[in-house]
């Protein structure tokens, strides 16, 4: 990465699938490296910043919104901004990168299959689902759009939290093609997704 490469990272996918889990651990490795960075995690943005907002397509499409606006200014200052959150929609996401620079939004796609985000689930959020105590669940009552063209596309049922990072860090270091991020990598399980 050079001095100047400064990114949004957006960590999209079901409950479950990793994200924060991952968000986390690039942190702790762009940090380790000297850089600037922070994390924007949808569950603790909830608890402040969107507070005030339900989960109706609109309020969701309005967290989208406000979360990319926080990203770009850490961005405009110089922090890589990681973001972890479900954000379900593609619309969404795509006004988000259009408030960036070309290069700028990697967008990532946490890919792990409904069945293994359910038994991730420590908050038993899709057993609540399932039972109807909670609507517009993503992935249960809701829908999810999956990204059709991430710069990345991590497996998390197949690879391991240090082999993600890795893969990120080399994409945002330009050291990767995304055709093959996009592929996926397959091997290691080292690391544990919570």
């Amino acid at each position: 990465m050079t001095a100047h490469s400064v990114h949004a990272i957006w960590l999209t996918g079901l409950s479950g699938a990793g994200k924060t889990t991952l968000a986390c651990a690039l942190h702790a490795a762009l940090v380790a490296r000297g850089r600037s960075a922070c994390v924007l995690d949808g569950d603790a943005l909830r608890c402040g910043l969107c507070q005030d907002l339900g989960f109706s397509e609109a309020d969701r499409a309005e967290n989208v919104r406000r979360v990319g606006e926080v990203a770009r200014l850490l961005v405009d200052a110089g922090v890589t901004a990681i973001v972890a959150l479900i954000s379900p929609r593609r619309a969404d996401r795509d006004r988000v990168r259009g408030l960036f620079t070309a290069g700028q939004f990697v967008e990532v796609f946490v890919a792990a299959p409904l069945s293994i985000c359910e038994a991730r689930d420590v908050k038993g959020l899709y057993a609540r689902a399932r039972r109807g105590e909670l609507a517009e669940f993503t992935g249960i009552s809701a829908p999810y759009e999956p990204p059709l063209a991430p710069e990345i596309r991590l497996c998390t049922d197949a690879v391991g939290v240090e082999a993600c990072v890795d893969l990120v860090l080399a994409h945002v270091a330009g050291t990767t093609g995304a055709v093959g991020a996009r592929a996926g990598i397959a091997g290691t399980r080292a690391g544990r997704y919570e």
